[in-house]
């Protein structure tokens, strides 16, 4: 349990999170970075890290990972402070600024409040059987494939997050197996054709019925429901059964919300005049959900965030070439 003081908090480590971060310093702000993810990315590096995205301005197409990876080390100029793996779960607002209490115990003292926590939070659904095998080969997270080179790995889930890591491990791991409880799966049908012409090893209809190993995972047993068994080595297992997703303590915060998400005027500031919010989670008459618009709703709430931590400063930032 710790106190610190910054001038901005963000809640949110996404892309739009990420990129506020960077600006906050290009403002001359400090800035700390909360996230109950233990990783920044938000949802990209969660759900998609291998998959190409088309829509951000500059890049013809780029990796999921990899984008987070650019916007992480951009934002690293800003030299926040991150705090990962823990949760917001109070907000106080006073005249002088937001005290924000997480999970953890930890309180951050912030001049003003930036919310950029997309679809909230978003917890993996657990695999019903081999919990404490989590942190010891059990995973439902995949942020960097290599770390999961040269071994036997079982993917467990019929989703797209299911397949890319599947064909994304088929070329470094040394087998790639693929358990989903049903014969149809619920990803893209590309996707559904890559698996089939791969080497990936496809097991359905079956599901994990134990996962065994004295200190870490060594196999994995899939069983039917008429009783057909497997027996499969596995250092690693891979649950990609899909997420639950709520705004969590954000939704007490006094907050004006429109199916659960946050109302934001046209300066991104909320009904609360020291907390803001920029991306998937704020709304507004005409919002369209994109990476880039979230860039560019992050740059807009940091320059009208400089006018309330330093009164009498401008909105216009002048270009970052002239630096």
């Amino acid at each position: 349990m710790s106190e610190h003081e910054v001038d901005l908090l963000i809640v949110g480590a996404g892309p739009t999170g990420l990129y506020g971060t960077y600006y906050a310093g290009f403002r001359g702000l400090t800035v700390a970075l909360l996230d109950a993810l233990p990783e920044v990315g938000g949802q990209i590096a969660a759900l998609y890290p291998e998959k190409a995205i088309y829509d951000v301005a500059g890049f013809p197409a780029v990796r999921g990972q990899d984008l987070v990876d650019a916007l992480y080390a951009q934002a690293a100029q800003a030299d926040p402070l991150l705090l990962l793996g823990r949760s917001a779960v109070s907000v106080h607002e006073h005249h002088e600024g937001v005290d924000v209490t997480t999970d953890t115990g930890d309180v951050i003292r912030a001049k003003a409040l930036l919310i950029t926590a997309g679809i909230g939070n978003f917890t993996p659904r657990k695999l019903p059987v081999g919990s404490e095998y989590a942190g010891r080969g059990l995973r439902y997270f995949v942020p960097r494939l290599d770390e999961l080179a040269g071994l036997d790995v079982v993917v467990v889930g019929g989703g797209d997050s299911a397949l890319d890591w599947a064909l994304g491990l088929e070329p470094i791991a040394r087998s790639v197996t693929l358990v989903h409880r049903r014969p149809q799966f619920r990803a893209h049908e590309r996707s559904v054709e890559q698996l089939h012409a791969s080497s990936v090893r496809v097991l359905t209809p079956y599901e994990v019925h134990k996962i065994s190993g004295e200190v870490a995972v060594e196999g994995v047993v899939v069983t039917t429901r008429a009783g057909d068994r497997q027996d499969l080595p596995a250092q690693a297992v891979v649950a990609a059964l899909g997420f639950i997703a709520d705004l969590g303590p954000i939704e007490g915060w006094g907050l004006q919300l429109r199916r659960r998400h946050i109302l934001v005027d046209r300066t991104m500031r909320t009904n609360l005049s020291r907390v803001f919010a920029a991306g998937d989670v704020a709304d507004y008459d005409g919002k369209i959900k994109l990476i880039s618009i979230g860039f560019g709703e992050a740059a807009l709430a940091v320059n009208h965030i400089a006018t309330v931590v330093r009164p009498g400063s401008s909105a216009t930032p002048g270009h970052s070439s002239d630096l």
